[in-house]
């Protein structure tokens, strides 16, 4: 895998968000949403969440015909996450799978989202944000996942894939339903990611404020 530390040291931003980094402007990742700036090199998440975890989700092999053969892939998907609030899910495809691994994983990085917690379960109401505030739906492709809140102590009521998105993404406590193709683990996983991305889709700057 990539030394995260040491690209760090090497990295000359080329973006203006990148800039804004390296000379100490922006320090934290909440000032990079706050302000609705768009992420374009994964160093700036590594910069500003230096406790990220990777999780690879699924490898599989791609076959493509071509004029001179079968040509072989692997697809790599990975999740990123910092356990507290935000969470990324990326592909990557290369005809070596550590490339693959890496490539999936920069990309998570650059589709990184926050999350948004709280206790929605009607059977708690303790105020601390171990689950999600309310219920939330995601879907990818024939698949639909939803995040139901749960009391404290329940854990993650849900498939390995998700136990690992969810884990990442700081919820401790919650049920999942999920429909459709739910084998299919690249959908479910994107399904998964999706509802997440819920959390926040209706919220404005100004709940941003802690």
């Amino acid at each position: 895998m990539v030394d995260r530390a040491s690209s760090l040291e090497q990295w000359v931003p080329k973006t203006h968000l990148g800039k804004l980094i390296q000379e100490g402007k922006i320090t934290s990742i909440e000032e990079v949403f706050m302000e609705g700036l768009s992420i374009r090199e994964p160093q700036i998440v590594d910069a500003l969440l230096p406790e990220l975890q990777e999780e690879v989700i699924n490898i599989n092999l791609v076959q493509k015909q071509t004029d001179a053969g079968e040509k072989s892939r692997f697809k790599a998907v990975v999740a990123v996450g910092n356990r507290d609030g935000y969470i990324g899910l990326g592909a990557g495809k290369a005809s070596q799978v550590r490339t693959a691994i890496e490539k999936a994983a920069a990309d998570a990085r650059l589709k990184l989202i926050p999350v948004r917690r709280g206790c929605g379960s009607w059977e708690c109401g303790c105020g601390k944000p171990h689950s999600l505030p309310f219920q939330v739906e995601g879907k990818c492709g024939g698949v639909k996942v939803v995040v139901v809140p749960g009391p404290r102590g329940l854990g993650l009521v849900a498939s390995e894939v998700a136990k690992v998105i969810l884990g990442l993404a700081g919820i401790k406590d919650c049920w999942t339903r999920s429909y459709g193709s739910t084998r299919t683990v690249p959908s479910f996983a994107y399904a998964v990611f999706d509802a997440l991305k819920k959390t926040y889709s209706l919220i404005t700057p100004t709940d941003w404020v802690r």
